[in-house]
């Protein structure tokens, strides 16, 4: 089993209103991970992901994948400090 490891994502595009922050919650959701997936006032999504860093490293790049909904632009990550948390949700 591979570490736990918690990311912060910002995604850009047109990704708020296309049910991106749901194609998000479904992935986390298949993979076991926890976190969060909100729209930012600026247009972008803002993902929170913690899991075995794996299944997180699968989730993330699946964010700009053929799979996502809308125009993804960018996706930006950065290494956060493991929270212990559970389930996912979307606000």
């Amino acid at each position: 089993m591979s570490a736990v490891v918690r990311v912060h994502v910002l995604v850009s595009g047109h990704v708020q209103g296309v049910g991106y922050r749901w194609f998000v919650r479904g992935l986390a959701d298949a993979a076991g991970l926890a976190g969060s997936a909100r729209n930012l006032p600026d247009g972008r999504v803002e993902v929170e992901l913690e899991g075995p860093a794996d299944d997180v490293r699968a989730v993330v790049a699946a964010l700009e994948g053929p799979r996502a909904p809308g125009a993804v632009t960018g996706v930006t990550r950065e290494e956060r400090p493991v929270q212990g948390g559970r389930g996912f949700t979307t606000g």
